[in-house]
């Protein structure tokens, strides 16, 4: 009995942990199915930046490592930062997962460097009511000689048509049906027809140049439409939806994610290491919305929070300065100008704006502690203004007017009233010194003409008179020489 009850007890043992081997392995396969079987969505609106980039790297790498197979990337820009751009395409051309770039909702577009990010999907898709292009290079500070945006070099009847596109000045163009068409017929001649706008310097055409050759790069890769992608960089064409999937420039037009998948399903795509087939049908949607960090990267890297960080910090150092021992303006001011630091050394600025920028508040504070009156300030704002026009080199991230004129209103104020005051103090009689004793009144302390002695301030003086004086008199001090007064009998006085 013993012997057969061990067994049975051996028997039940084994195949219970049999049991849960086989589960446990068959949750790892779920798991591991379910994470192959998923689709990361990302969401990119507004200006591409360090935030940017900084949210498309991890959304990649988290992809990777969960074995997602596809990622999509729903996008609504108006452009961005060259650097990251170019960092969030080499990261994709690198990646193991395709990445889908998806314009959408409707309304949304993909302009300037979205256009960029488009061509370097393998994948691009859009929505209906959206539009992609103006992907000339701009930069602020170039006036009317920004690549692709000055007269062409060659008479305008020999293939350039001035009115394609609307273009202004930031590099965006009113897109449309009309313009679009009157556009590609220029964009799609050769390459050496006089008729294609290359800029007006040496400098204008290395970038103009740069931009077409990495355009034509990535649509030559994936397939797509290069001439019009030359076109969107030359001359700022736009396309919509419809339009850009009738010319080969998108692969597909979807109404939804759902449709985007469905569509995609057994489309072969171009990877580093070769091609690959989708397999979307049956994926599960995994959102990757921006977290905390890719928004505080977001609130700091923005030019105009940037700006005013560092207004702050150097005011607060000031103050410190001024009052040592005060700490709270001194502790605000470092971690305000530390902040600024760090966005400046990811934002596009111009050095010589910010030079002209603390220059001018040097000069606007040296007014206020050694009065010229006015020379030292107005230069100080002047200096201010075209410093903070000038900083950001970057059409999409471009520091507003209205807070630029603010804060020279406000220190222009500050400025104004610490003049007046000054000049109030220079109007008040001496609290302190020789001179504050000028008007006094003093008690004489014996009899005497000529030389004496009186009582001013509780101290005893040597005094001069040239008129006799008694003891008692009062008498007031209209002159000092060394530690003598002179005094003269007050008017009425006995």
């Amino acid at each position: 009995m013993s012997t057969g009850s061990h067994a049975r007890r051996r028997v039940i043992l084994w195949l219970s942990l049999t049991c849960l081997l086989l589960g446990a392995l068959a949750a790892w396969q779920s798991q591991a199915q379910q994470a192959r079987d998923t689709a990361l969505v990302m969401t990119l609106d507004g200006a591409i930046g360090p935030a940017t980039s900084d949210y498309f790297l991890r959304g990649l790498d988290l992809a990777e490592e969960g074995d997602a197979e596809l990622v999509v990337v729903q996008m609504d820009t108006p452009g961005g930062l060259d650097a990251a751009m170019r960092d969030m395409i080499s990261a994709m051309l690198a990646s193991e997962v395709p990445v889908a770039f998806y314009v959408s909702p409707g309304g949304a577009r993909a302009a300037s460097a979205g256009t960029y990010l488009l061509y370097a999907s393998h994948v691009a898709a859009m929505a209906p009511a959206t539009h992609l292009g103006s992907a000339t290079p701009v930069q602020i500070g170039g006036g009317g000689g920004l690549p692709g945006l000055g007269e062409p070099e060659e008479p305008a009847d020999e293939g350039g048509d001035e009115a394609s596109g609307g273009k202004d000045q930031t590099g965006e163009t009113a897109s449309g049906e009309g313009a679009s068409g009157q556009q590609d017929a220029s964009a799609e001649a050769p390459s050496g027809e006089p008729g294609k706008r290359r800029g007006e310097t040496a400098m204008e055409r290395k970038v103009l140049e740069d931009a077409v050759a990495y355009i034509r790069s990535l649509a030559e890769r994936h397939g797509r439409n290069a001439d019009w992608a030359e076109a969107a960089v030359r001359e700022a064409v736009n396309l919509t939806a419809r339009e850009a999937l009738e010319r080969n420039v998108i692969d597909v037009l979807a109404s939804d994610l759902d449709d985007l998948l469905t569509q995609i399903d057994g489309r072969e795509v171009v990877m580093a290491d070769g091609t690959l087939t989708l397999a979307t049908g049956e994926l599960v949607i995994e959102r990757f919305d921006p977290d905390w960090r890719t928004r505080l990267l977001a609130v700091i890297t923005d030019p105009n929070v940037a700006y005013f960080l560092m207004i702050i910090g150097f005011y607060g150092l000031i103050f410190e300065l001024s009052n040592p021992g005060s700490l709270v303006p001194g502790t605000i001011g470092i971690i305000c100008l530390l902040l600024a630091l760090f966005a400046f050394q990811v934002l596009p600025v111009n050095y010589a704006g910010l030079a002209l920028i603390l220059v001018g508040l040097g000069l606007i504070v040296g007014e206020a502690l050694m009065p010229s009156f006015g020379i030292l300030g107005m230069g100080g704002i002047v200096a201010f203004v075209i410093g903070s026009v000038m900083l950001m080199d970057a059409d999409t991230l471009n520091i507003s007017l209205p807070l630029i004129g603010g804060i020279a209103l406000v220190a222009a104020g500050l400025m104004l009233w610490v003049m007046t005051r000054f000049i109030g103090l220079r109007r008040r009689p001496a609290r302190t010194g020789q001179e504050e004793l000028l008007g006094n009144e003093a008690q004489v302390l014996e009899d005497f003409q000529g030389e004496g002695h009186v009582r001013l301030h509780g101290e005893r003086w040597n005094a001069r008179s040239r008129r006799p004086l008694s003891r008692g008199q009062v008498v007031r001090v209209v002159d000092i020489d060394g530690l003598t007064v002179e005094v003269e009998p007050e008017d009425g006085s006995s």
